[in-house]
């Protein structure tokens, strides 16, 4: 349901948005991976040899305001049209109480996590609608939605703001056959969950599941919205957190 579509992926080089790639490569997509790491993103597409006519690359940083337009542009002029948006680059941040958070801390977390996703938004759009249509998935968060963690009150606050755009977009976007979703992921063993052996039992304890979410996992949820699998999906806030939301134990 893939085969031929072209999708952009934001936060490409490793963890989610890397095994978002190796999946929706496997499945026939035309892929532009972006993020900062120009390195890291040529070892992900040289994991893919047998697509390697089918991915492009795109170096930025998503707190660039022209990010987005630039990324949208070069992914037309690589495969002639967009035709969904896996906007998955985010960061964590500095954590601490709201007393003690810096401005800087608070204005950069939200600039990566939530104004990135306005642009994407807001470039990725026009070009879908000249497609006849599209999907754009966002990666959110549990955190800020179903619970709240102490000293990540940035990181809640943009990852539910996600939420709300996400819902607004779905309104307006829907007469143009273009779906809006946000993923949100529990807890998953990317390098934003550092390795920490004591961390990570600690956090696959809060799951229903008891263990962590390994990134294919997240990344099978991504592709589910972006195909045609999830025709009818829009405006939802999509969990795959392992039953962390419904877990009190």
């Amino acid at each position: 349901m893939l085969d031929g579509k072209t999708i952009l992926i934001t936060g490409a080089s490793s963890g989610i948005g890397a095994a978002a790639a190796r999946l929706l490569a496997g499945a026939g997509a035309n892929l532009m991976l972006a993020a900062r790491r120009e390195d890291r993103l040529e070892q992900v597409r040289a994991s893919l040899p047998d697509a390697a006519g089918r991915i492009s690359l795109f170096v930025g940083d998503v707190d660039d305001p022209t990010f987005s337009e630039s990324s949208v542009k070069a992914t037309l002029d690589a495969f002639g049209g967009l035709d969904g948006a896996f906007n998955n680059a985010g960061m964590l941040g500095d954590m601490g109480p709201v007393p003690e958070m810096s401005l800087e801390t608070w204005n950069q977390v939200l600039a990566t996590n939530l104004n990135s996703a306005f642009l994407a938004a807001k470039y990725q759009i026009p070009a879908m609608k000249a497609r006849g249509g599209g999907s754009i998935v966002f990666t959110s968060s549990f955190v800020g939605y179903t619970i709240g963690i102490p000293g990540m009150a940035a990181y809640a606050a943009a990852k539910a703001g996600l939420i709300g755009l996400t819902q607004v977009l779905a309104v307006e976007c829907g007469e143009d056959n273009i779906r809006v979703n946000a993923l949100l992921p529990g807890g998953t063993k990317t390098e934003m969950a550092g390795d920490d052996p004591a961390f990570h039992e600690y956090v696959a304890g809060l799951h229903a599941l008891k263990r962590m979410a390994e990134p294919e996992e997240i990344a099978q949820a991504a592709a589910f919205l972006l195909s045609d699998a999830g025709s009818f999906v829009t405006g939802s806030a999509m969990l795959c957190d392992g039953g962390n939301s419904i877990s009190k134990t």
